[in-house]
């Protein structure tokens, strides 16, 4: 099958604005070993993403757009982007902390979703670009920001290795208690943005516990185990296999769009997912110190805005792995806490190891 299509030439100009006296510019990775990557400081976005396939031809395997004002205008405002102050939603909007209600903006039927209706991903950030692999993006939330309490100083770090693994890295700080989860938002198609779906896509979930949730997104009860649902990847299925399952949880998001709990120790750093190309050959390893990772199948973009090289992304054209903590954990005592204290640092970690492999049928 000639899957390929030549990924499409951004023009850097395109991203030089000045947003409110916050000048923007797209930024280029590269390290030596076949792997490009270009972000603006717009949000953190990771704009392109390029690897190389099973014959070494480059790829770009991230959802977005080619110019700014595409990303300005888009129906999708999350694409590759940095997502804060709290990453997922947060019930009605509103929690409790040292005794006094907070209450958030509204931006997801009652619920707060990715820190409110300006974001991060909304943020023009600081950028110091290191090396022609590392790239360092800094913010400063203001105390009240979206409603969150405290002033939060943020730096995110995107690195290239030499062995082709992107490694995301978040450190902040604050100067009154309040809640941080950050994540990264890239839309992942490893066949190459443009390609139509991921159903084809080989998905493997180190979790063997997932969160259920009503019908805000919002999870209720228990961690409830995969084991003979359609959410157990503990094993090599295909993303599609049981998407379109007559089963509430699938039908309410309109596919997947769950964090599962990760089989690891609290806090230690360790493998969350496997992701393959069977068209590109690429392999995707995601690993990181987060509990959890929520994976969203792209089931609301509709295939009508514009994406890079006038591509159309519709429904199930991309798999987002946005490591983090769990949903509404301010609101819930018996998920891990997401409560930062002046006195301490929020760091987190999470890596995207790509590579290129061969696998055949009786091994998955």
């Amino acid at each position: 099958m000639n899957y390929y299509r030549k990924p499409v030439a951004i023009d850097a100009e395109k991203f030089d604005r000045n947003l409110c006296g916050h000048p923007t510019h797209l930024y280029r990775l590269t390290n030596g070993a076949g792997m490009e990557m270009l972000v603006t400081n717009y949000g953190g976005k990771i704009v392109q993403l390029l690897v190389p396939d099973r014959e070494g031809k480059p790829v770009d395997v991230v959802l977005g757009h080619d110019s700014l004002d595409d990303y300005l205008g888009t129906e999708e405002q999350y694409f590759g982007s940095i997502i804060g102050r709290y990453g997922n939603r947060i019930a009605n909007g509103k929690f409790a902390l040292d005794g006094k209600t907070y209450r958030l903006r509204i931006n997801n039927g009652p619920n707060s979703l990715h820190g409110g209706p300006t974001g991060f991903n909304f943020r023009v950030w600081d950028a110091e670009q290191r090396d022609d692999a590392t790239l360092v993006l800094r913010y400063t939330s203001a105390d009240g920001e979206e409603g969150f309490p405290g002033e939060l100083e943020v730096e995110v770090t995107y690195s290239l290795t030499e062995d082709n693994t992107l490694d995301i890295s978040y450190r902040a700080t604050t100067t009154k208690p309040t809640v941080v989860n950050l994540t990264n938002h890239s839309y992942f198609n490893l066949s190459g943005e443009g390609d139509p779906s991921v159903h084809d896509h080989m998905l493997r979930l180190f979790g063997s516990k997932y969160l259920p949730t009503d019908d805000t997104a919002i999870p209720f009860g228990t961690a409830e185990a995969v084991a003979r649902t359609p959410f157990d990847f503990l094993d090599w299925h295909e993303v599609g296999e049981r998407i379109d399952k007559q089963e509430k949880q699938l039908l309410q998001a309109r596919g997947y769009d769950h964090t599962w709990v990760l089989d690891k120790e609290p806090g230690t750093f360790g493998p969350c997912a496997i992701c393959f190309s069977p068209k590109s050959g690429i392999s995707m390893e995601v690993q990181t110190d987060q509990p959890g990772v929520q994976i969203y199948t792209a089931n609301w973009l509709t295939g009508n805005m514009r994406g890079k090289g006038d591509s159309r992304y519709p429904a199930r054209s991309a798999i987002c792995f946005e490591t983090q903590h769990f949903p509404d954990s301010p609101n819930k005592p018996d998920f891990p806490s997401t409560v930062l204290l002046p006195r301490d640092t929020y760091e987190s970690r999470t890596t995207f190891a790509f590579s290129t492999v061969e696998i055949e049928d009786e091994e998955l």
